[in-house]
């Protein structure tokens, strides 16, 4: 990809942009390189940051190498692990070293439930102890209600309060799903959130009924190996490694670069002789085409021409991306909402604490407390403990959709409530040696009810525009796999393949909770 390219042709293929260097985008350049064999392409990634991965990040506290983002990826899908192979971390992988998570509520720690999907129960037993016993009868009326029509979509918190009650919603699914999306589980679509529960719930009388079912099936197709994965070292270091196995492939990588335009144009192509045949004369050379090119102009006033684009950016920046070449698209990406949350990371002396064991609590916000979950990453990451045997290191979570006013709040204060929360549910009195605070402003997109047509009506505006594609959180799913998936539909969409786009319509990939603190 060449600056302020004539379009002429230079016979390497295609040119190929990506805007964005968050994980979506770099998995995008890799496929596209991947692909190159057989389909010769320049790429050429921008990014407006001086920092790739977007919300994955790592970092360091204490000395400690720590994730500051996203901490886990759904391994029972194969986009993210497979790619973290194909970028050469297969031997940093590393499962949880502890699945036990726990739930802070009515002021105790209490085991994690189990036989449910994302908090919705197959059984009133089974969420014995989290709930009271007018919780626990409120359960079984289920099977005595008539069946609910769901129509094209529903609230995840509306439908199971309707059938289970509220204190289903507020003292498990609420926290589950916030863990996910720092949502608000009464907005959020159970279409988009939990599709599985959804198509079944549209097959069976009762939702329990639905929930048995989803667990009959996965233990009729058990899959082997742990649920999630992690990386030594931090997922944050995932996208490093994709954008070096990038350069080495050929594509340019350029970060403090901010797009504020991208216009459509026709720009003169070279009319050459097939592979082949004879070299062309001056006449022949001279014969032009017009041809669909795109034109992106940066912050820095450079310029950048491209046969094909690729938007790899949260939506309100892809709106105002797109506003001269598809209005409509930006105008729909503009009514995408996103949750600010802020992540406080904490590294204490090990000699000084007794944290119980497990990866750590989710904190129903019904109840009031300040921070939303806790993570124990020296005990859910073996590689954290092990490189750091006299600390312990644990992250809380403040700030959800609808409820950021704590993210107002100065750094120290935010730390100061943190160890107050963790006081109460822990009986933590020791105060951390070193802790980082990371803000990450808009970092969630929403998936209220309708987003699933919201997304199919970008994506048939964007569709009329040859070579154009689009991908990232705000579309098929907020975790790694969703968006490396998302990336991957989108390079093929590009040749004119979408065989993945229906795969992934047919197969979403849920957003699963990773464990206390994700």
């Amino acid at each position: 990809m060449r600056e302020t390219d004539t379009g002429t042709g230079t016979g390497r293929g295609r040119k190929v942009l990506v805007i964005g260097g968050g994980i979506a985008g770099l998995a995008a350049a890799h496929r596209l390189l991947d692909d190159s064999a057989d389909d010769p392409v320049e790429v050429t990634v921008l990014e407006a940051s001086p920092r790739l991965g977007g919300k994955l990040h790592a970092g360091r506290i204490a000395g400690a190498r720590v994730d500051l983002g996203a901490e886990s990826m759904l391994a029972r899908r194969p986009e993210a692990v497979g790619l973290a192979r194909e970028v050469g971390l297969a031997d940093r992988l590393q499962p949880p070293s502890t699945a036990t998570a726990a739930i802070w509520t009515r002021d105790t720690l209490r085991p994690m439930p189990k036989g449910h999907v994302m908090g919705v129960p197959g059984s009133a037993e089974a969420l014995a102890g989290i709930l009271s016993e007018e919780g626990l009868r409120r359960i079984a009326q289920d099977a005595d209600l008539p069946p609910t029509k769901l129509g094209d979509d529903v609230a995840v918190g509306e439908y199971v309060a309707a059938r289970l009650g509220r204190e289903v919603v507020d003292r498990l699914v609420e926290p589950l799903l916030g863990g996910v999306y720092a949502g608000d589980a009464y907005r959020i679509s159970m279409r988009s959130a939990v599709p599985n529960l959804f198509e079944e719930a549209r097959r069976h009388p009762t939702l329990m009924a639905a929930v048995r079912a989803i667990q009959a099936r996965t233990a009729e197709n058990q899959q082997p190996g742990p649920v999630f994965m992690g990386i030594e070292g931090g997922v944050g270091t995932l996208p490093d490694a994709v954008a070096d196995a990038v350069r080495k492939k050929g594509g340019e990588i350029l970060t403090g670069v901010r797009v504020t335009s991208l216009r459509a144009h026709s720009s003169l192509v070279e009319q050459r002789p097939r592979r082949g045949t004879r070299p062309a004369t001056k006449n022949e050379r001279t014969a032009t085409r017009r041809g669909p090119r795109w034109r992106v102009v940066t912050e820095q006033s450079r310029t950048f021409e491209a046969d094909q684009v690729i938007i790899a950016l949260p939506a309100p920046a892809a709106a105002s991306m797109l506003r001269t070449a598809s209005p409509m698209a930006s105008q729909e990406l503009r009514g995408i909402e996103y949750a600010s949350m802020a992540l406080i990371t904490m590294a204490f002396r090990r000699s000084e604490t007794r944290f119980p064991e497990g990866s750590g609590f989710l904190v129903p916000p019904v109840d009031g407390h300040t921070i939303k979950a806790a993570t124990f990453a020296s005990h859910k990451w073996g590689w954290i403990g092990a490189e750091n045997p006299d600390l312990f290191v644990v992250r809380t979570s403040v700030g959800r959709y609808g409820d950021d006013k704590d993210l107002s709040r100065a750094d120290a204060d935010l730390v100061d409530a943190s160890r107050r929360d963790l006081g109460a549910a822990t009986g933590l009195t020791a105060a951390p040696v070193a802790a980082l605070v990371t803000r990450w402003q808009d970092g969630l997109p929403q998936y209220p009810v309708g987003h699933a047509d919201r997304v199919a009506r970008i994506r048939a505006h964007i569709g009329q525009l040859q070579g154009l594609a689009v991908c990232g959180a705000a579309y098929d799913g907020v975790g790694i796999p969703a968006c490396i998936a998302g990336a991957y539909a989108a390079v093929d969409e590009l040749r004119g393949d979408t065989g993945a786009r229906d795969d992934l319509k047919a197969n979403p990939v849920q957003s699963l909770h990773g464990g206390a603190g994700e």
